[in-house]
């Protein structure tokens, strides 16, 4: 699939909490962008080799303007830090996308769990139950009040918003939420990994949908050697078990687009044509797992000792 891919202006920059920063994207001719649904996110390239993913928070309808929203992490890798310290009013950036691997699917009812920034991903999720006159509730947790994003844009829903600060509520009352989910329930979940890991938990299988900003962590597995043919370019390559698909195909003269290299983003998701991956990522679902019809090629490897890759 061909994305889109352009260079927006930053129309606006905002805090919309304590170190986090929202950003308007426009054209710079005022030509629409591609619609979106929630959950989508985009590619924001910010440098060279400084390239990061941002969950849209807008309004799917508005297709003049893209609106993102940045926490500052002062241990991050760096592109936080550039938003916050050098973006500024008016400066350009490369945008690519939109993707999305955390689609809101139709239900009578959802609920929502939101943990710090997780909540740029539930923001238009929850317009959008709304639209469609569905049943819902979130359950949005945070640090401390003054660093929770959006809190006066939730106050519109009133009572089936509640806003959970743990230094006035300690830790996300999960079972109050998911002890007693009715059938027919979806449960959709963004945040930390602790809060996700604790939110899988208390859900059965079919039931939860997250989205990861950190890769999960993985067994530990050794990593045998196999054969990976590309079909489109006709060359046929081994992966060693010190490299990656990704590292091989790369070094073989192939473009493919990546970004994060952790199994987060999507961004490398390619097409399998032959062969069993041994999916290690963190986006997938398990039903798109068990398919088997992509994988992300940054961090997943071979059950065989072959693939065939649409490449």
């Amino acid at each position: 699939m061909t994305l889109y891919e352009a260079e927006l202006v930053v129309e606006r920059r905002e805090s919309v909490a304590d170190g986090v920063l929202a950003l308007t994207l426009r054209h710079p001719l005022g030509e629409e962008l591609p619609s979106w649904e929630s959950g989508a996110h985009i590619d924001v390239v910010l440098g060279p080799d400084l390239e990061r993913q941002y969950s849209l928070c807008g309004d799917p309808a508005d297709r003049r303007a893209w609106r993102v929203a940045v926490l500052r992490e002062p241990d991050g890798r760096g592109g936080s830090a550039y938003v916050h310290g050098q973006l500024r009013q008016g400066d350009k950036v490369r945008v690519r996308g939109p993707r999305n691997h955390f689609a809101l699917k139709p239900a009578p009812r959802y609920r929502f769990v939101a943990g710090g920034i997780g909540i740029t991903p539930i923001l238009p999720m929850l317009a959008a139950a709304e639209e469609a006159g569905a049943e819902w509730t979130l359950l949005y947790g945070g640090r401390k009040r003054e660093s929770m994003a959006f809190t006066e844009e939730l106050g519109r829903y009133g009572d089936r918003v509640r806003i959970a600060p743990q230094d006035e509520t300690g830790l996300l009352d999960l079972a109050s939420v998911l002890a007693e989910v009715p059938e027919g329930t979806l449960v959709y979940c963004c945040g930390p990994g602790a809060l996700l890991d604790a939110v899988e938990e208390r859900c059965p299988a079919g039931v939860l949908h997250v989205e990861r900003f950190q890769p999960k962590a993985q067994e530990a597995g050794g990593n045998t050697e196999f054969e990976v043919v590309l079909e489109r370019s006709g060359q046929t390559l081994t992966v060693p078990s010190d490299a990656s698909v990704l590292d091989t195909v790369r070094a073989a003269g192939v473009e493919v687009l990546f970004s994060c290299t952790e199994g987060t983003c999507g961004t490398c998701e390619t097409d399998v044509l032959e062969g069993t991956p041994d999916h290690r990522d963190s986006v997938l679902t398990d039903e798109e797992r068990e398919a088997g019809e992509t994988m992300l090629i940054c961090v997943s490897r071979c059950l065989g000792k072959r693939l065939v890759l649409d490449l």
